[in-house]
């Protein structure tokens, strides 16, 4: 495993065209006042896809939509605006995403059925379908790529993307992802869109097992608020440009092909978490030694989700005790006289019981913006991460103001 790692590495001036045989164009069309807010990923051949989606009950109109295209195993582009929505909008809504993805199809070239749709922004506002129709015929297949990851934003404040290489039988093959989120951001998942590109050959199924399997340690072990969305997408597309021999069962090249996705999704994952609306801090939670991977997940996961613990970061508070009643309400079976916590690699508590700290030590680790908060429940082998941010004034305000 560790070998397979050490063969990834990181292009610094990719972006999501990067794979062999894919494109990318963003472009402003009215939507927003001023920044870009719709764009597309076009692939020169169908490409395998897998997706995974919100489990709100309450489905925005391009997600019913992409849950059937994916269903076809094959897709050769996504449209995507941001700005509006398309959640919560009546039978038009899902008339309208039918109307982005034809008028996508005609443009292209393509079948509709291979257009996957996805839309980002107010909730139960009608989609301006006009400008979105005339603003398609404004992106162009060999566009300026980068500005895709600008177009998708909404209260992002940096674009969030990542792209590396490896070597799979033989062939370099390439892996891109993009991602935008940063409020309404609780696993699983939320107002998250998220879509990767790879040149790599692999079935659909195959590539349908290795994200539903992944997004559990990544996007599902993020949030932001407790707020879960009607938008959430991830949609991988795999056209086999770099032409390695297709990955078809669940050999080592599949377990190379699962180590690049996870570190494309975790990259993106953290970049969300970091990108909290009005956020000053990123609160990274480990939790070891537990008894199996699911129940470490879950204790990590409600110790970043709780606003007492998000609160205390940001008040640079280190009050431990919201993290071990944080701990005690996870729903896992744990011994309380067991545990250990650190704040930063500063031990707070051990064994159950509290332990001396220098105050002005501890103070200046949680004035920095980078908080590490480790769990030991000495309790089995296994280790599990969440992320998350700090609850702030900021997020207030930028949440009260959303909409006026």
């Amino acid at each position: 495993m560790t070998k397979l790692l050490s063969q990834i590495h990181t292009i610094t001036d990719g972006n999501i065209a990067t794979p062999k045989g894919f494109h990318a164009d963003g472009q402003h069309v009215g939507l927003k006042h001023k920044s870009k807010d719709l764009g597309w990923i076009y692939s020169d051949v169908p490409a395998s896809v897998a997706g995974v989606f919100t489990i709100n009950q309450v489905q925005a109109a391009p997600v019913q939509l992409d849950k059937n295209v994916i269903q076809n195993g094959q897709i050769q582009a996504i449209v995507v605006n941001s700005g509006n929505a398309n959640a919560v909008t009546g039978a038009i809504g899902l008339t309208h995403a039918k109307t982005m993805q034809a008028v996508t199809a005609t443009q292209l070239n393509i079948s509709p059925e291979l257009v996957a749709v996805s839309s980002t922004g107010v909730i139960g506002q009608p989609l301006p379908i006009d400008t979105v129709t005339a603003g398609i015929a404004k992106l162009n297949i060999d566009g300026d790529a980068d500005s895709f990851a600008e177009a998708i934003k909404t209260t992002d404040t940096v674009k969030k993307t990542i792209t590396i290489q490896s070597e799979i039988a033989g062939h370099q093959v390439t892996m891109s992802g993009v991602a935008k989120g940063s409020g309404m951001i609780h696993p699983n998942m939320a107002t998250m869109l998220g879509f990767i590109t790879t040149d790599v050959s692999i079935t659909p199924s195959l590539l349908q097992t290795a994200l539903s399997a992944d997004v559990e340690t990544s996007f599902n072990q993020i949030t932001i608020d407790g707020d879960t969305s009607t938008n959430d997408t991830v949609l991988v597309m795999a056209n086999g440009g770099a032409q390695n021999p297709p990955i078809t069962t669940e050999n080592d090249d599949f377990s190379q092909f699962k180590i690049m996705l996870n570190t494309v999704t975790t990259a993106l994952a953290i970049a969300i978490a970091n990108d909290g609306e009005g956020a000053t801090k990123l609160l990274t939670v480990t939790v070891n030694h537990a008894q199996d991977g699911l129940g470490a997940r879950m204790v990590a996961k409600k110790i970043v989700g709780s606003s007492l613990v998000k609160t205390a970061m940001f008040g640079q508070d280190p009050n431990w005790g919201r993290i071990i009643a944080a701990i005690g309400a996870s729903g896992v079976n744990i011994n309380p006289d067991s545990i250990d916590i650190a704040l930063n690699d500063i031990t707070v508590m051990s064994a159950g019981a509290p332990i001396d700290f220098d105050a002005q030590q501890m103070s200046e680790q949680l004035a920095q913006h980078d908080i590490d908060i480790t769990i030991d429940l000495h309790d089995g082998t296994a280790t599990g991460q969440a992320w998350g941010s700090d609850l702030t004034y900021g997020y207030v305000k930028i949440n009260a103001l959303y909409t006026t």
